[in-house]
């Protein structure tokens, strides 16, 4: 991703914090949903091939590995993107505010 589209993209978010909160949950469903179970199967996968050999890979194994990492490298992105997200929200509710729309305090005289 160029520079120039990654620094568009991050100042849309910024500007559009409803939008960056929603974009959050979708990576957050996303990375949930491609990593549920995804360890327990690839794990198996190993197994597998570890039994059977070139005849598993030749059944599918191979095709089944290589999918699933694909769906941890997805994961991954999905979470890159929540993180993302999440910073930028942060960043914006932590954010010291402009002195110009601070009130003036008001002083007790009593």
């Amino acid at each position: 991703m160029g520079a120039r589209v990654r620094t568009g993209l991050i100042a849309c978010l910024r500007r559009h914090p409803l939008l960056t909160f929603g974009l959050m949950g979708a990576g957050f469903l996303g990375f949930g949903l491609a990593t549920l179970n995804v360890i327990a199967l690839l794990l198996a996968n190993l197994q597998l091939v570890a039994e059977h050999g070139v005849m598993a890979l030749k059944d599918g194994a191979l095709r089944q590995f290589l999918e699933l990492t694909g769906s941890g490298y997805f994961g991954l992105a999905c979470y890159l993107g929540f993180k993302t997200c999440e910073k930028l929200l942060v960043d914006r509710l932590t954010a010291p505010q402009d002195a110009s729309t601070l009130a003036e305090p008001t002083q007790n005289t009593d």
